[in-house]
């Protein structure tokens, strides 16, 4: 590819192709995003789990456009997408707070001539850095709740390399693990703690956690520290601010944890979002804490955990028909492992979709 072409027009997508995004939303619903000036049929699948996720979010943007869809029922996978080469610029209001739904329509936008404007609810940035680091042309005016943000589209993207650093969504089971384990200390190296990225961190500092950055630097638009973690024995209860809602959105099943210990009434809001995720992990994490002996009072958004400083399991546990949710499992796991009692966890092939070396990693920090 030559270095001034645009990168998006080298798509070369075969007829009658299919796409399996596995467990994975954000390749999902981003891919749809990418494939919106393709006029070949592209079938998109998935697992069990991301076949009974709402794809209407990105299905109905992504139509203005000009792509047509096909789907069995109620906008979920298996669906098919044809694109056009006449798309059109559009406005979109993304009032979920969905980095994913977001994302999706931005990388519509390329494909579109002219200029695209997204109302979209405060979320994760990683793509309004990334397009600004590749000179995309995108004006963002930030706002309290929403931000605005322009696209132009059809424009010369260049050829570039770009190192991931490590992810949090990873790591903080690992900074959770520390937190609750007595006398521990850990460093995690090189991780990117996007403003927007880490709201475990500061909801984990609000209710005492030992946590710290060291080693700051930029790396392309993006912030990047080592994370030094120390044991914590004491944990105060939070009322936590929505507006972090988004930032933790993936960790909060390790913050219901970390509340479990908790002196006194930690209170958790507008967090339905948690039940479109792989299982509904708001529901799921209440159950697990009421089978690790911790009241709750749950409804369909919100959560209020009462809390036990000097909490440990003493019964058995088995943690089965969770919808193979990974990250169910590896927060049980962590649970087994600061808490104590005697657990039986299913599906352990449920971490290959996003942390397959979970286990390995655990091993060893038991040795």
């Amino acid at each position: 590819m030559k270095l001034k072409e645009w990168a998006l027009t080298n798509l070369n997508i075969k007829k009658k192709i299919t796409l399996n995004a596995g467990n994975s939303g954000t390749l999902g619903r981003l891919i749809l995003g990418l494939l919106i000036h393709n006029i070949n049929k592209v079938k998109i699948i998935g697992d069990t789990s991301l076949s009974q996720r709402d794809f209407s979010r990105v299905i109905t943007p992504l139509k203005k456009f000009g792509a047509k869809f096909k789907y069995k029922k109620n906008f979920k996978l298996p669906l098919e997408i044809t694109g056009t080469r006449d798309t059109k610029p559009i406005y979109y209001l993304e009032n979920k707070g969905s980095a994913q739904c977001k994302s999706c329509v931005m990388l519509a936008a390329l494909n579109t001539e002219g200029e695209t404007i997204i109302k979209a609810k405060k979320s994760r940035d990683h793509t309004e850095i990334l397009f600004k680091h590749l000179k995309v042309p995108i004006k963002i005016n930030k706002g309290k709740n929403y931000d605005l943000i322009k696209i132009k589209g059809k424009k010369n993207i260049q050829k570039f390399n770009y190192n991931i650093p490590s992810d949090i969504s990873s790591s903080a089971f690992f900074i959770v693990l520390t937190l609750l384990s007595k006398k521990s200390k850990l460093i995690i190296k090189n991780v990117n703690i996007n403003p927007t990225r880490i709201g475990i961190i500061t909801i984990l500092k609000k209710m005492g956690g030992k946590i710290y950055f060291q080693n700051k630097k930029n790396y392309k638009g993006e912030k990047i520290a080592d994370i030094l973690i120390l044991s914590t024995e004491k944990i105060k209860p939070i009322n936590c601010p929505k507006n972090l809602n988004s930032q933790a959105i993936d960790e909060f099943l390790l913050i219901f944890l970390v509340a479990a210990k908790a002196k006194g009434t930690s209170i958790f809001k507008d967090l339905a979002e948690l039940n479109q995720k792989e299982s509904p992990r708001l529901k799921l994490g209440s159950k697990i804490l009421n089978l690790m002996g911790i009241k709750t009072k749950l409804t369909n958004s919100s959560i209020k955990i009462f809390g036990k400083p000097n909490f440990s399991i003493k019964n058995s546990i088995i943690i089965k028909n969770y919808l193979k949710d990974h990250r169910i499992f590896m927060m049980s796991m962590i649970a087994a492992l600061t808490y104590g009692g005697n657990w039986k966890l299913h599906d352990p092939d449920s971490i290959k979709t996003s942390f397959p070396s979970f286990i390995k990693l655990i091993k060893k920090f038991n040795n």
